[in-house]
């Protein structure tokens, strides 16, 4: 490497640096969100470096569009395309802000246009059949059912799911305290059933000797450690393969159906907004393509000017 590109190069380490602090400190991102972003930029960086030369406030609206042509279609899809974009969005609105650059490069780029995407979801009858096939005879057959019970019965995305805290749950007012993504929290309410399945897995949990740091965390392994995301997912397949289950299909399933199930129910769109920790009502509408004529007929037949 020229000493010209170890200049070059140790320019885009400092400013990526810079913005990772900036997404954890201003932004408030989860450590998850904070890699994605700081991993695609440094997919960008690696393509100018190796192009053009360039430090990063030199890279302009061509160059951007060179590194998104240059991406492999046949292995990263357009959606994949879509989250490198904005990363690199959120990086040179950072060098904006913070006056490294004038001009924000990435203004005149457009993100990929995206097909629908209907994400899989299980019926009440298949969540049955998965609670139904835990094994509670052995020691975390308990914890597995009331996870996937409380996955289904709140919504939870898995990262939520396994840092729950006991401190976090207010049964006698029907409720969770949930910490998600920025460590924003909210309020969902549990049903009778989940709150059943946590009280006797919590039987069971206080018979275990659990590790100092994680006497507050809910779901422990079986040497009473936190448990993984991971853990988690092959859990969930391991359940759908058990049950006849070939739906493509992860612990995020249980999520978009319980949101899913609420709309075919009727419920608010807003309600179910604030219950899944959604920025946007846009996000949340996604799940109003599984009913759409009843919704359609519900309205009509509740305007006004029916009457």
């Amino acid at each position: 490497m020229s000493n010209n590109n170890k200049d070059i190069h140790y320019l885009w380490t400092e400013t990526i640096d810079d913005f990772s602090v900036y997404l954890k400190l201003e932004r408030s991102l989860s450590v998850n969100s904070i890699h994605a972003y700081i991993r695609d930029v440094k997919k960008l960086r690696d393509y100018i470096i190796g192009t053009f030369a360039l430090p990063p406030v030199e890279v302009e609206h061509t160059h951007l569009a060179g590194f998104l042509a240059a991406l492999p279609s046949e292995i990263i899809g357009k959606r994949s395309q879509a989250r490198i974009l904005s990363g690199i969005k959120a990086f040179y609105k950072y060098l904006l802000i913070e006056d490294y650059v004038q001009i924000d490069p990435t203004k005149l780029i457009e993100a990929p246009k995206l097909g629908f995407y209907l994400p899989d979801i299980l019926t009440v009858k298949e969540i049955n059949a998965m609670t139904a096939a835990v094994d509670v005879s052995r020691s975390d057959g308990h914890r597995d059912r009331a996870m996937l019970e409380t996955l289904y019965g709140c919504g939870l995305r898995v990262s939520e799911l396994v840092s729950l805290r006991i401190t976090d749950l207010f049964f006698n007012d029907g409720f969770i305290r949930i910490t998600g993504k920025g460590n924003k929290q909210r309020l969902t309410p549990i049903n009778r059933h989940a709150v059943d399945e946590i009280n006797r897995y919590i039987s069971v949990r206080a018979t275990q000797k659990i590790n100092a740091k994680c006497t507050d965390i809910l779901f422990l392994n079986c040497r009473g450690g936190g448990l993984s995301r991971v853990w988690v997912f092959k859990m969930v397949k391991r359940l759908a393969e058990k049950t006849g289950i070939t739906k493509s299909i992860s612990p995020h399933t249980f999520r978009h159906s319980f949101a899913t199930h609420l709309i075919e129910n009727g419920a608010n769109l807003r309600a179910i907004q604030d219950m899944l920790g959604h920025e946007s009502i846009l996000t949340t509408e996604i799940y109003t393509h599984v009913n759409r004529k009843h919704w359609q007929n519900a309205i009509l037949q509740t305007h006004p000017r029916k009457k």
